[in-house]
């Protein structure tokens, strides 16, 4: 958490609050979308009366595509209402939303009902991390960008240790999954927070004041056209590394070690948040010091060079293995502290949060197709999550050739 207001001086109140309700909103976004590979397998051996692997295989990737899908048109819906009612009322909303579909999850009958509860709830979460750094990145000077970003980045990851925490004080299993989607509704308790004490973006203010924004037009004309497009693949490249990777170390690790011992996901979900963190908080310093380009190239190389180690040469559950689970997740996750930073300098103000909104949940579009790979592939691995992860890792490489066609922002101020 940052420090308190009376330690940095120049720094208003409402800056700080302004970061706290970014920060705490994009901590409990992390924490529900952590919810899900922790509850899955026990959730779906449960719905499906004990099924075979592949079974549960395929229902992850439908429901984790489901979850993308909704994130991917809740960006879009969200960070556009963002650029026309405010960053402030709109990250309520999605806050909202995302609070009360997840605690919905509890009544889920059968694995379709958790599909539609997380599409649903996915539009809040694709919403509020556009909505967060817009504002942000807005309200605070210039001089703190590097460091608010790894900070907004971090914070995800930081519900996500939290939620795993949870989970080894009290272990999932299929007869007690449904407490932790309860769990999911506290954060509806932060909306009353802001919208109470939360100022909006004065930059917002003054550039909606100058003239009327269109901001799914202007995002898609002539020279804006291609950093949106150039957004949207980084995106997708982190997204899928993420959603067809290393979110399903819980079930790998469930998978090696058996139903007996329902607290190892967990610790390999600690462990992976752990990494997670940490990887967030490095990413905007590289970007900051190597440049915007050079940073991203390092970040997917090293994904690329963990992912292939840990899914190729690590067959069984022990130290090796969380070692790797660890590094996997400082480097596979450390996207989500450069995207704050590089994201940003991309858009104008009247049309960031839409911009940011549109490129970075479209990727999810494409991770949803990574996530139904990864499933299918399990599935003609012989169950082997493994294989499949290695074969969608290579995703990476492809994220080291695209990002020298994007523009170089470093030492650049945020565009008005």
């Amino acid at each position: 958490m940052p420090p308190p207001p009376t330690t940095r001086p120049g720094i208003t109140r409402g800056q700080w609050l302004v970061l706290i309700a970014a920060f705490l909103g994009w901590l409990f976004d992390g924490f529900e979308m952590g919810l899900f590979p922790l509850i899955a397998r026990p959730a779906l051996k449960d719905l499906l009366d004990n099924p075979a692997e592949g079974t549960v295989a395929a229902w992850m990737g439908y429901i984790t595509a489901s979850f993308l899908v909704g994130a991917a048109f809740g960006g879009l819906l969200f960070g556009w209402l963002g650029d026309r009612i405010g960053r402030v009322r709109a990250m309520a909303l999605s806050i909202l939303a995302y609070s009360l579909f997840t605690g919905s999850g509890y009544f889920a009958s059968a694995p379709w009902h958790l599909a539609v509860f997380r599409f649903v709830a996915a539009l809040g979460m694709g919403g509020e991390w556009a909505l967060g750094v817009a504002l942000v990145m807005e309200c605070w000077p210039e001089r703190s960008r590097v460091l608010l970003a790894g900070i907004i980045g971090a914070a995800a990851n930081v519900g996500f240790l939290l939620v795993a925490l949870i989970a080894m004080w009290l272990p999932i299993t299929q007869h007690d999954w449904r407490f932790m989607m309860l769990i999911g509704v506290l954060p509806a308790a932060l909306v009353f927070f802001i919208r109470l004490f939360v100022p909006e973006s004065e930059r917002w203010r003054a550039a909606v004041a100058a003239r009327s924004a269109q901001p799914l037009r202007e995002i898609f004309a002539k020279g804006a056209r291609k950093n949106t497009l150039l957004a949207i693949t980084f995106a997708a490249v982190a997204l899928i590394g993420t959603w067809g990777c290393v979110e399903w170390l819980p079930l790998w690790a469930e998978q090696l070690v058996g139903k007996d011992h329902p607290g190892e996901k967990a610790f390999v979900m600690v462990l992976r948040s752990t990494g997670a963190v940490a990887g967030c908080l490095v990413a905007p310093v590289l970007g900051a010091r190597l440049g915007r380009r050079p940073a991203f190239f390092l970040l997917c190389l090293v994904s690329l060079l963990l992912c292939s180690v840990m899914f190729r040469l690590v067959t069984s559950y022990g130290l090796g293995f969380q070692v790797m689970a660890l590094l996997v997740g400082a480097a596979a996750t450390s996207f989500y502290g450069w995207f704050p930073l590089y994201l940003p300098e991309l858009f104008a103000t009247c049309v960031r949060a839409t911009g940011q909104g549109l490129s970075y949940n479209a990727g999810r579009l494409l991770a949803a197709v990574g996530s139904l790979g990864t499933g299918a592939l399990v599935g003609c691995f012989d169950g082997s999550y493994p294989r499949a992860s290695a074969s969608i890792s290579l995703v990476y490489a492809i994220g080291m050739v695209v990002i020298w066609w994007a523009p170089e922002t470093r030492g650049r101020a945020l565009p008005d």
